[in-house]
């Protein structure tokens, strides 16, 4: 697989490195906002479960849990092949702002929405609704977000500009969870059951509105005549010219979501399900780790740019590979919250080198026409297969007593992505600045 070689390094002007730095933090703004509005669902939805999902009723009991099961994993995907489709055949600019305003429609509508007993089924139908909208448009983002800030940024500092992509994701998560602690804080539970839960969705609508309006403001990086081409943006043209990338990019992507979604999500209920630490110690632990996480990601990026995408990538691999059944067995016989916390950042270290890199290594894969069609579908596909089973994998296994089994399976899932890694060119990228 023949690979252009790269251009030297363009020398830019002052004017231009504020443009293509104000960029990044307004498409990056958007990624903070979506992400936050797709957390805030799942931390609310103790409070306002009730008054959507009545138990007496199962049917709306049926239809609660085909909805899970349609936005998990259903909806990426298809979110990923829309917006890859409608970013390189219409822009990245377009897509991006289809994707927040999506979004804000369906936190709008969460926030506005009657409950059951006011208009029967109606109210978990339409709640399933906007949660179908908010899937699909988290869905696009990734692909689309990543083929932008790799484009716009600087050439040289790619790694480190990119990275920011993870910054705002996990910065989104780390912001839901002050919300509602704020929230928590400040009302009583009966208020918070009552309306209080409506509040985080309204200030996430409003916020994709500014995001919105950033948005506006982007270059678009896609050329016309790259839009133009009868190939931009179609599968055909995808699995024909780049089929071994596009599994190379879904190899990687399975074991980095999988390792992601184990010591983020799943870590909370891993150190109280079975390290059997206090609910609110194991919050604060991942609340530190999370933020010390987020704060790494501009730092593996920067390394990214010294060392190559390549050797990142590697290690990765291997140090995952190395010591993800250490750090888990580890963990399993913690008693010490500080303990635990060192070994959570140093599993997250390690995993900052995919993380920090994610976007840029997948769209450095790519020629322009389907570059945000090849990020996004194979991110979708590995993310949905592997990271949003990562959790019922693991509590499936504990449920039958091998959970140590969990631990092996991510092993064999980092040296898959080692493996694969390996495929990646040294030098060669296709990303160009040809916009």
């Amino acid at each position: 697989m023949s690979k252009p070689s790269v251009p030297p390094v363009p020398h830019y002007t002052a004017e231009e490195k504020r443009h293509r730095i104000f960029a990044i933090m307004a498409a990056s703004s958007g990624n903070l906002v979506e992400w936050f509005d797709f957390y805030v669902f799942a931390f609310c939805a103790i409070y306002f479960a009730g008054a959507f999902f009545p138990k007496d009723d199962p049917t709306v009991q049926l239809l609660n849990t085909a909805g899970v099961f349609a936005v998990g994993f259903l909806m990426r995907p298809i979110g990923g092949w829309l917006f890859g489709r409608l970013a390189d055949r219409y822009g990245r600019k377009s897509s991006l702002l289809i994707s927040v305003s999506m979004m804000c429609a369906g936190s709008l509508m969460i926030a506005c929405l009657p409950t059951y007993h006011s208009i029967g089924v109606w109210a978990p139908i339409l709640l399933l609704a906007a949660r179908l909208l908010q899937g699909l448009s988290v869905g696009g983002e990734y692909g689309t977000t990543a083929t932008y800030m790799s484009e716009v940024a600087l050439r040289g500092q790619r790694g480190f500009f990119s990275s920011f992509q993870y910054v705002t994701l996990i910065g989104g998560q780390l912001l839901a969870v002050l919300v509602i602690v704020v929230m928590e804080a400040v009302l009583s539970e009966q208020e918070i059951r009552a309306w209080g839960w409506r509040v985080p969705f309204v200030i996430g609508a409003i916020a994709a509105v500014v995001a919105l309006l950033l948005r506006r403001t982007l270059t678009e990086t896609q050329t016309e005549d790259k839009r133009a081409n009868k190939d931009a943006g179609t599968l055909t043209a995808l699995f024909r010219d780049h089929r071994a990338a596009f599994f190379t990019v879904l190899g990687y992507t399975a074991g980095g979501s999988l390792i992601f979604y184990t010591f983020t999500t799943y870590m909370q209920k891993f150190l109280v399900n079975t390290v059997h630490l206090p609910i609110k110690t194991a919050s604060f632990i991942m609340t530190g780790a999370l933020f010390l996480y987020m704060c790494m990601q501009p730092v593996f990026g920067m390394l990214s740019d010294r060392i190559g995408r390549r050797a990142n990538m590697l290690w990765f691999g291997a140090l995952g590979a190395l010591f993800t059944v250490p750090i888990l067995t580890a963990l399993q016989y913690v008693t010490n919250p500080v303990v635990a916390f060192v070994l959570i950042v140093l599993a997250l270290a390690i995993v900052s080198f995919y993380t920090s890199i994610s976007g840029i290594v997948k769209a450095e894969m790519f020629p322009a026409e389907v570059r945000a069609l090849g990020v996004g579908l194979a991110y979708a596909l590995g993310n949905a297969i592997f990271g949003g089973s990562a959790e019922y994998v693991a509590l499936g296994l504990k449920s039958i007593g091998h959970e140590t089994a969990f631990f092996w399976y991510v092993t064999v899932m980092m040296v898959l992505a080692f493996l694969v890694s390996l495929r990646l060119p040294k030098k060669a990228s296709y990303l160009q600045d040809d916009h």
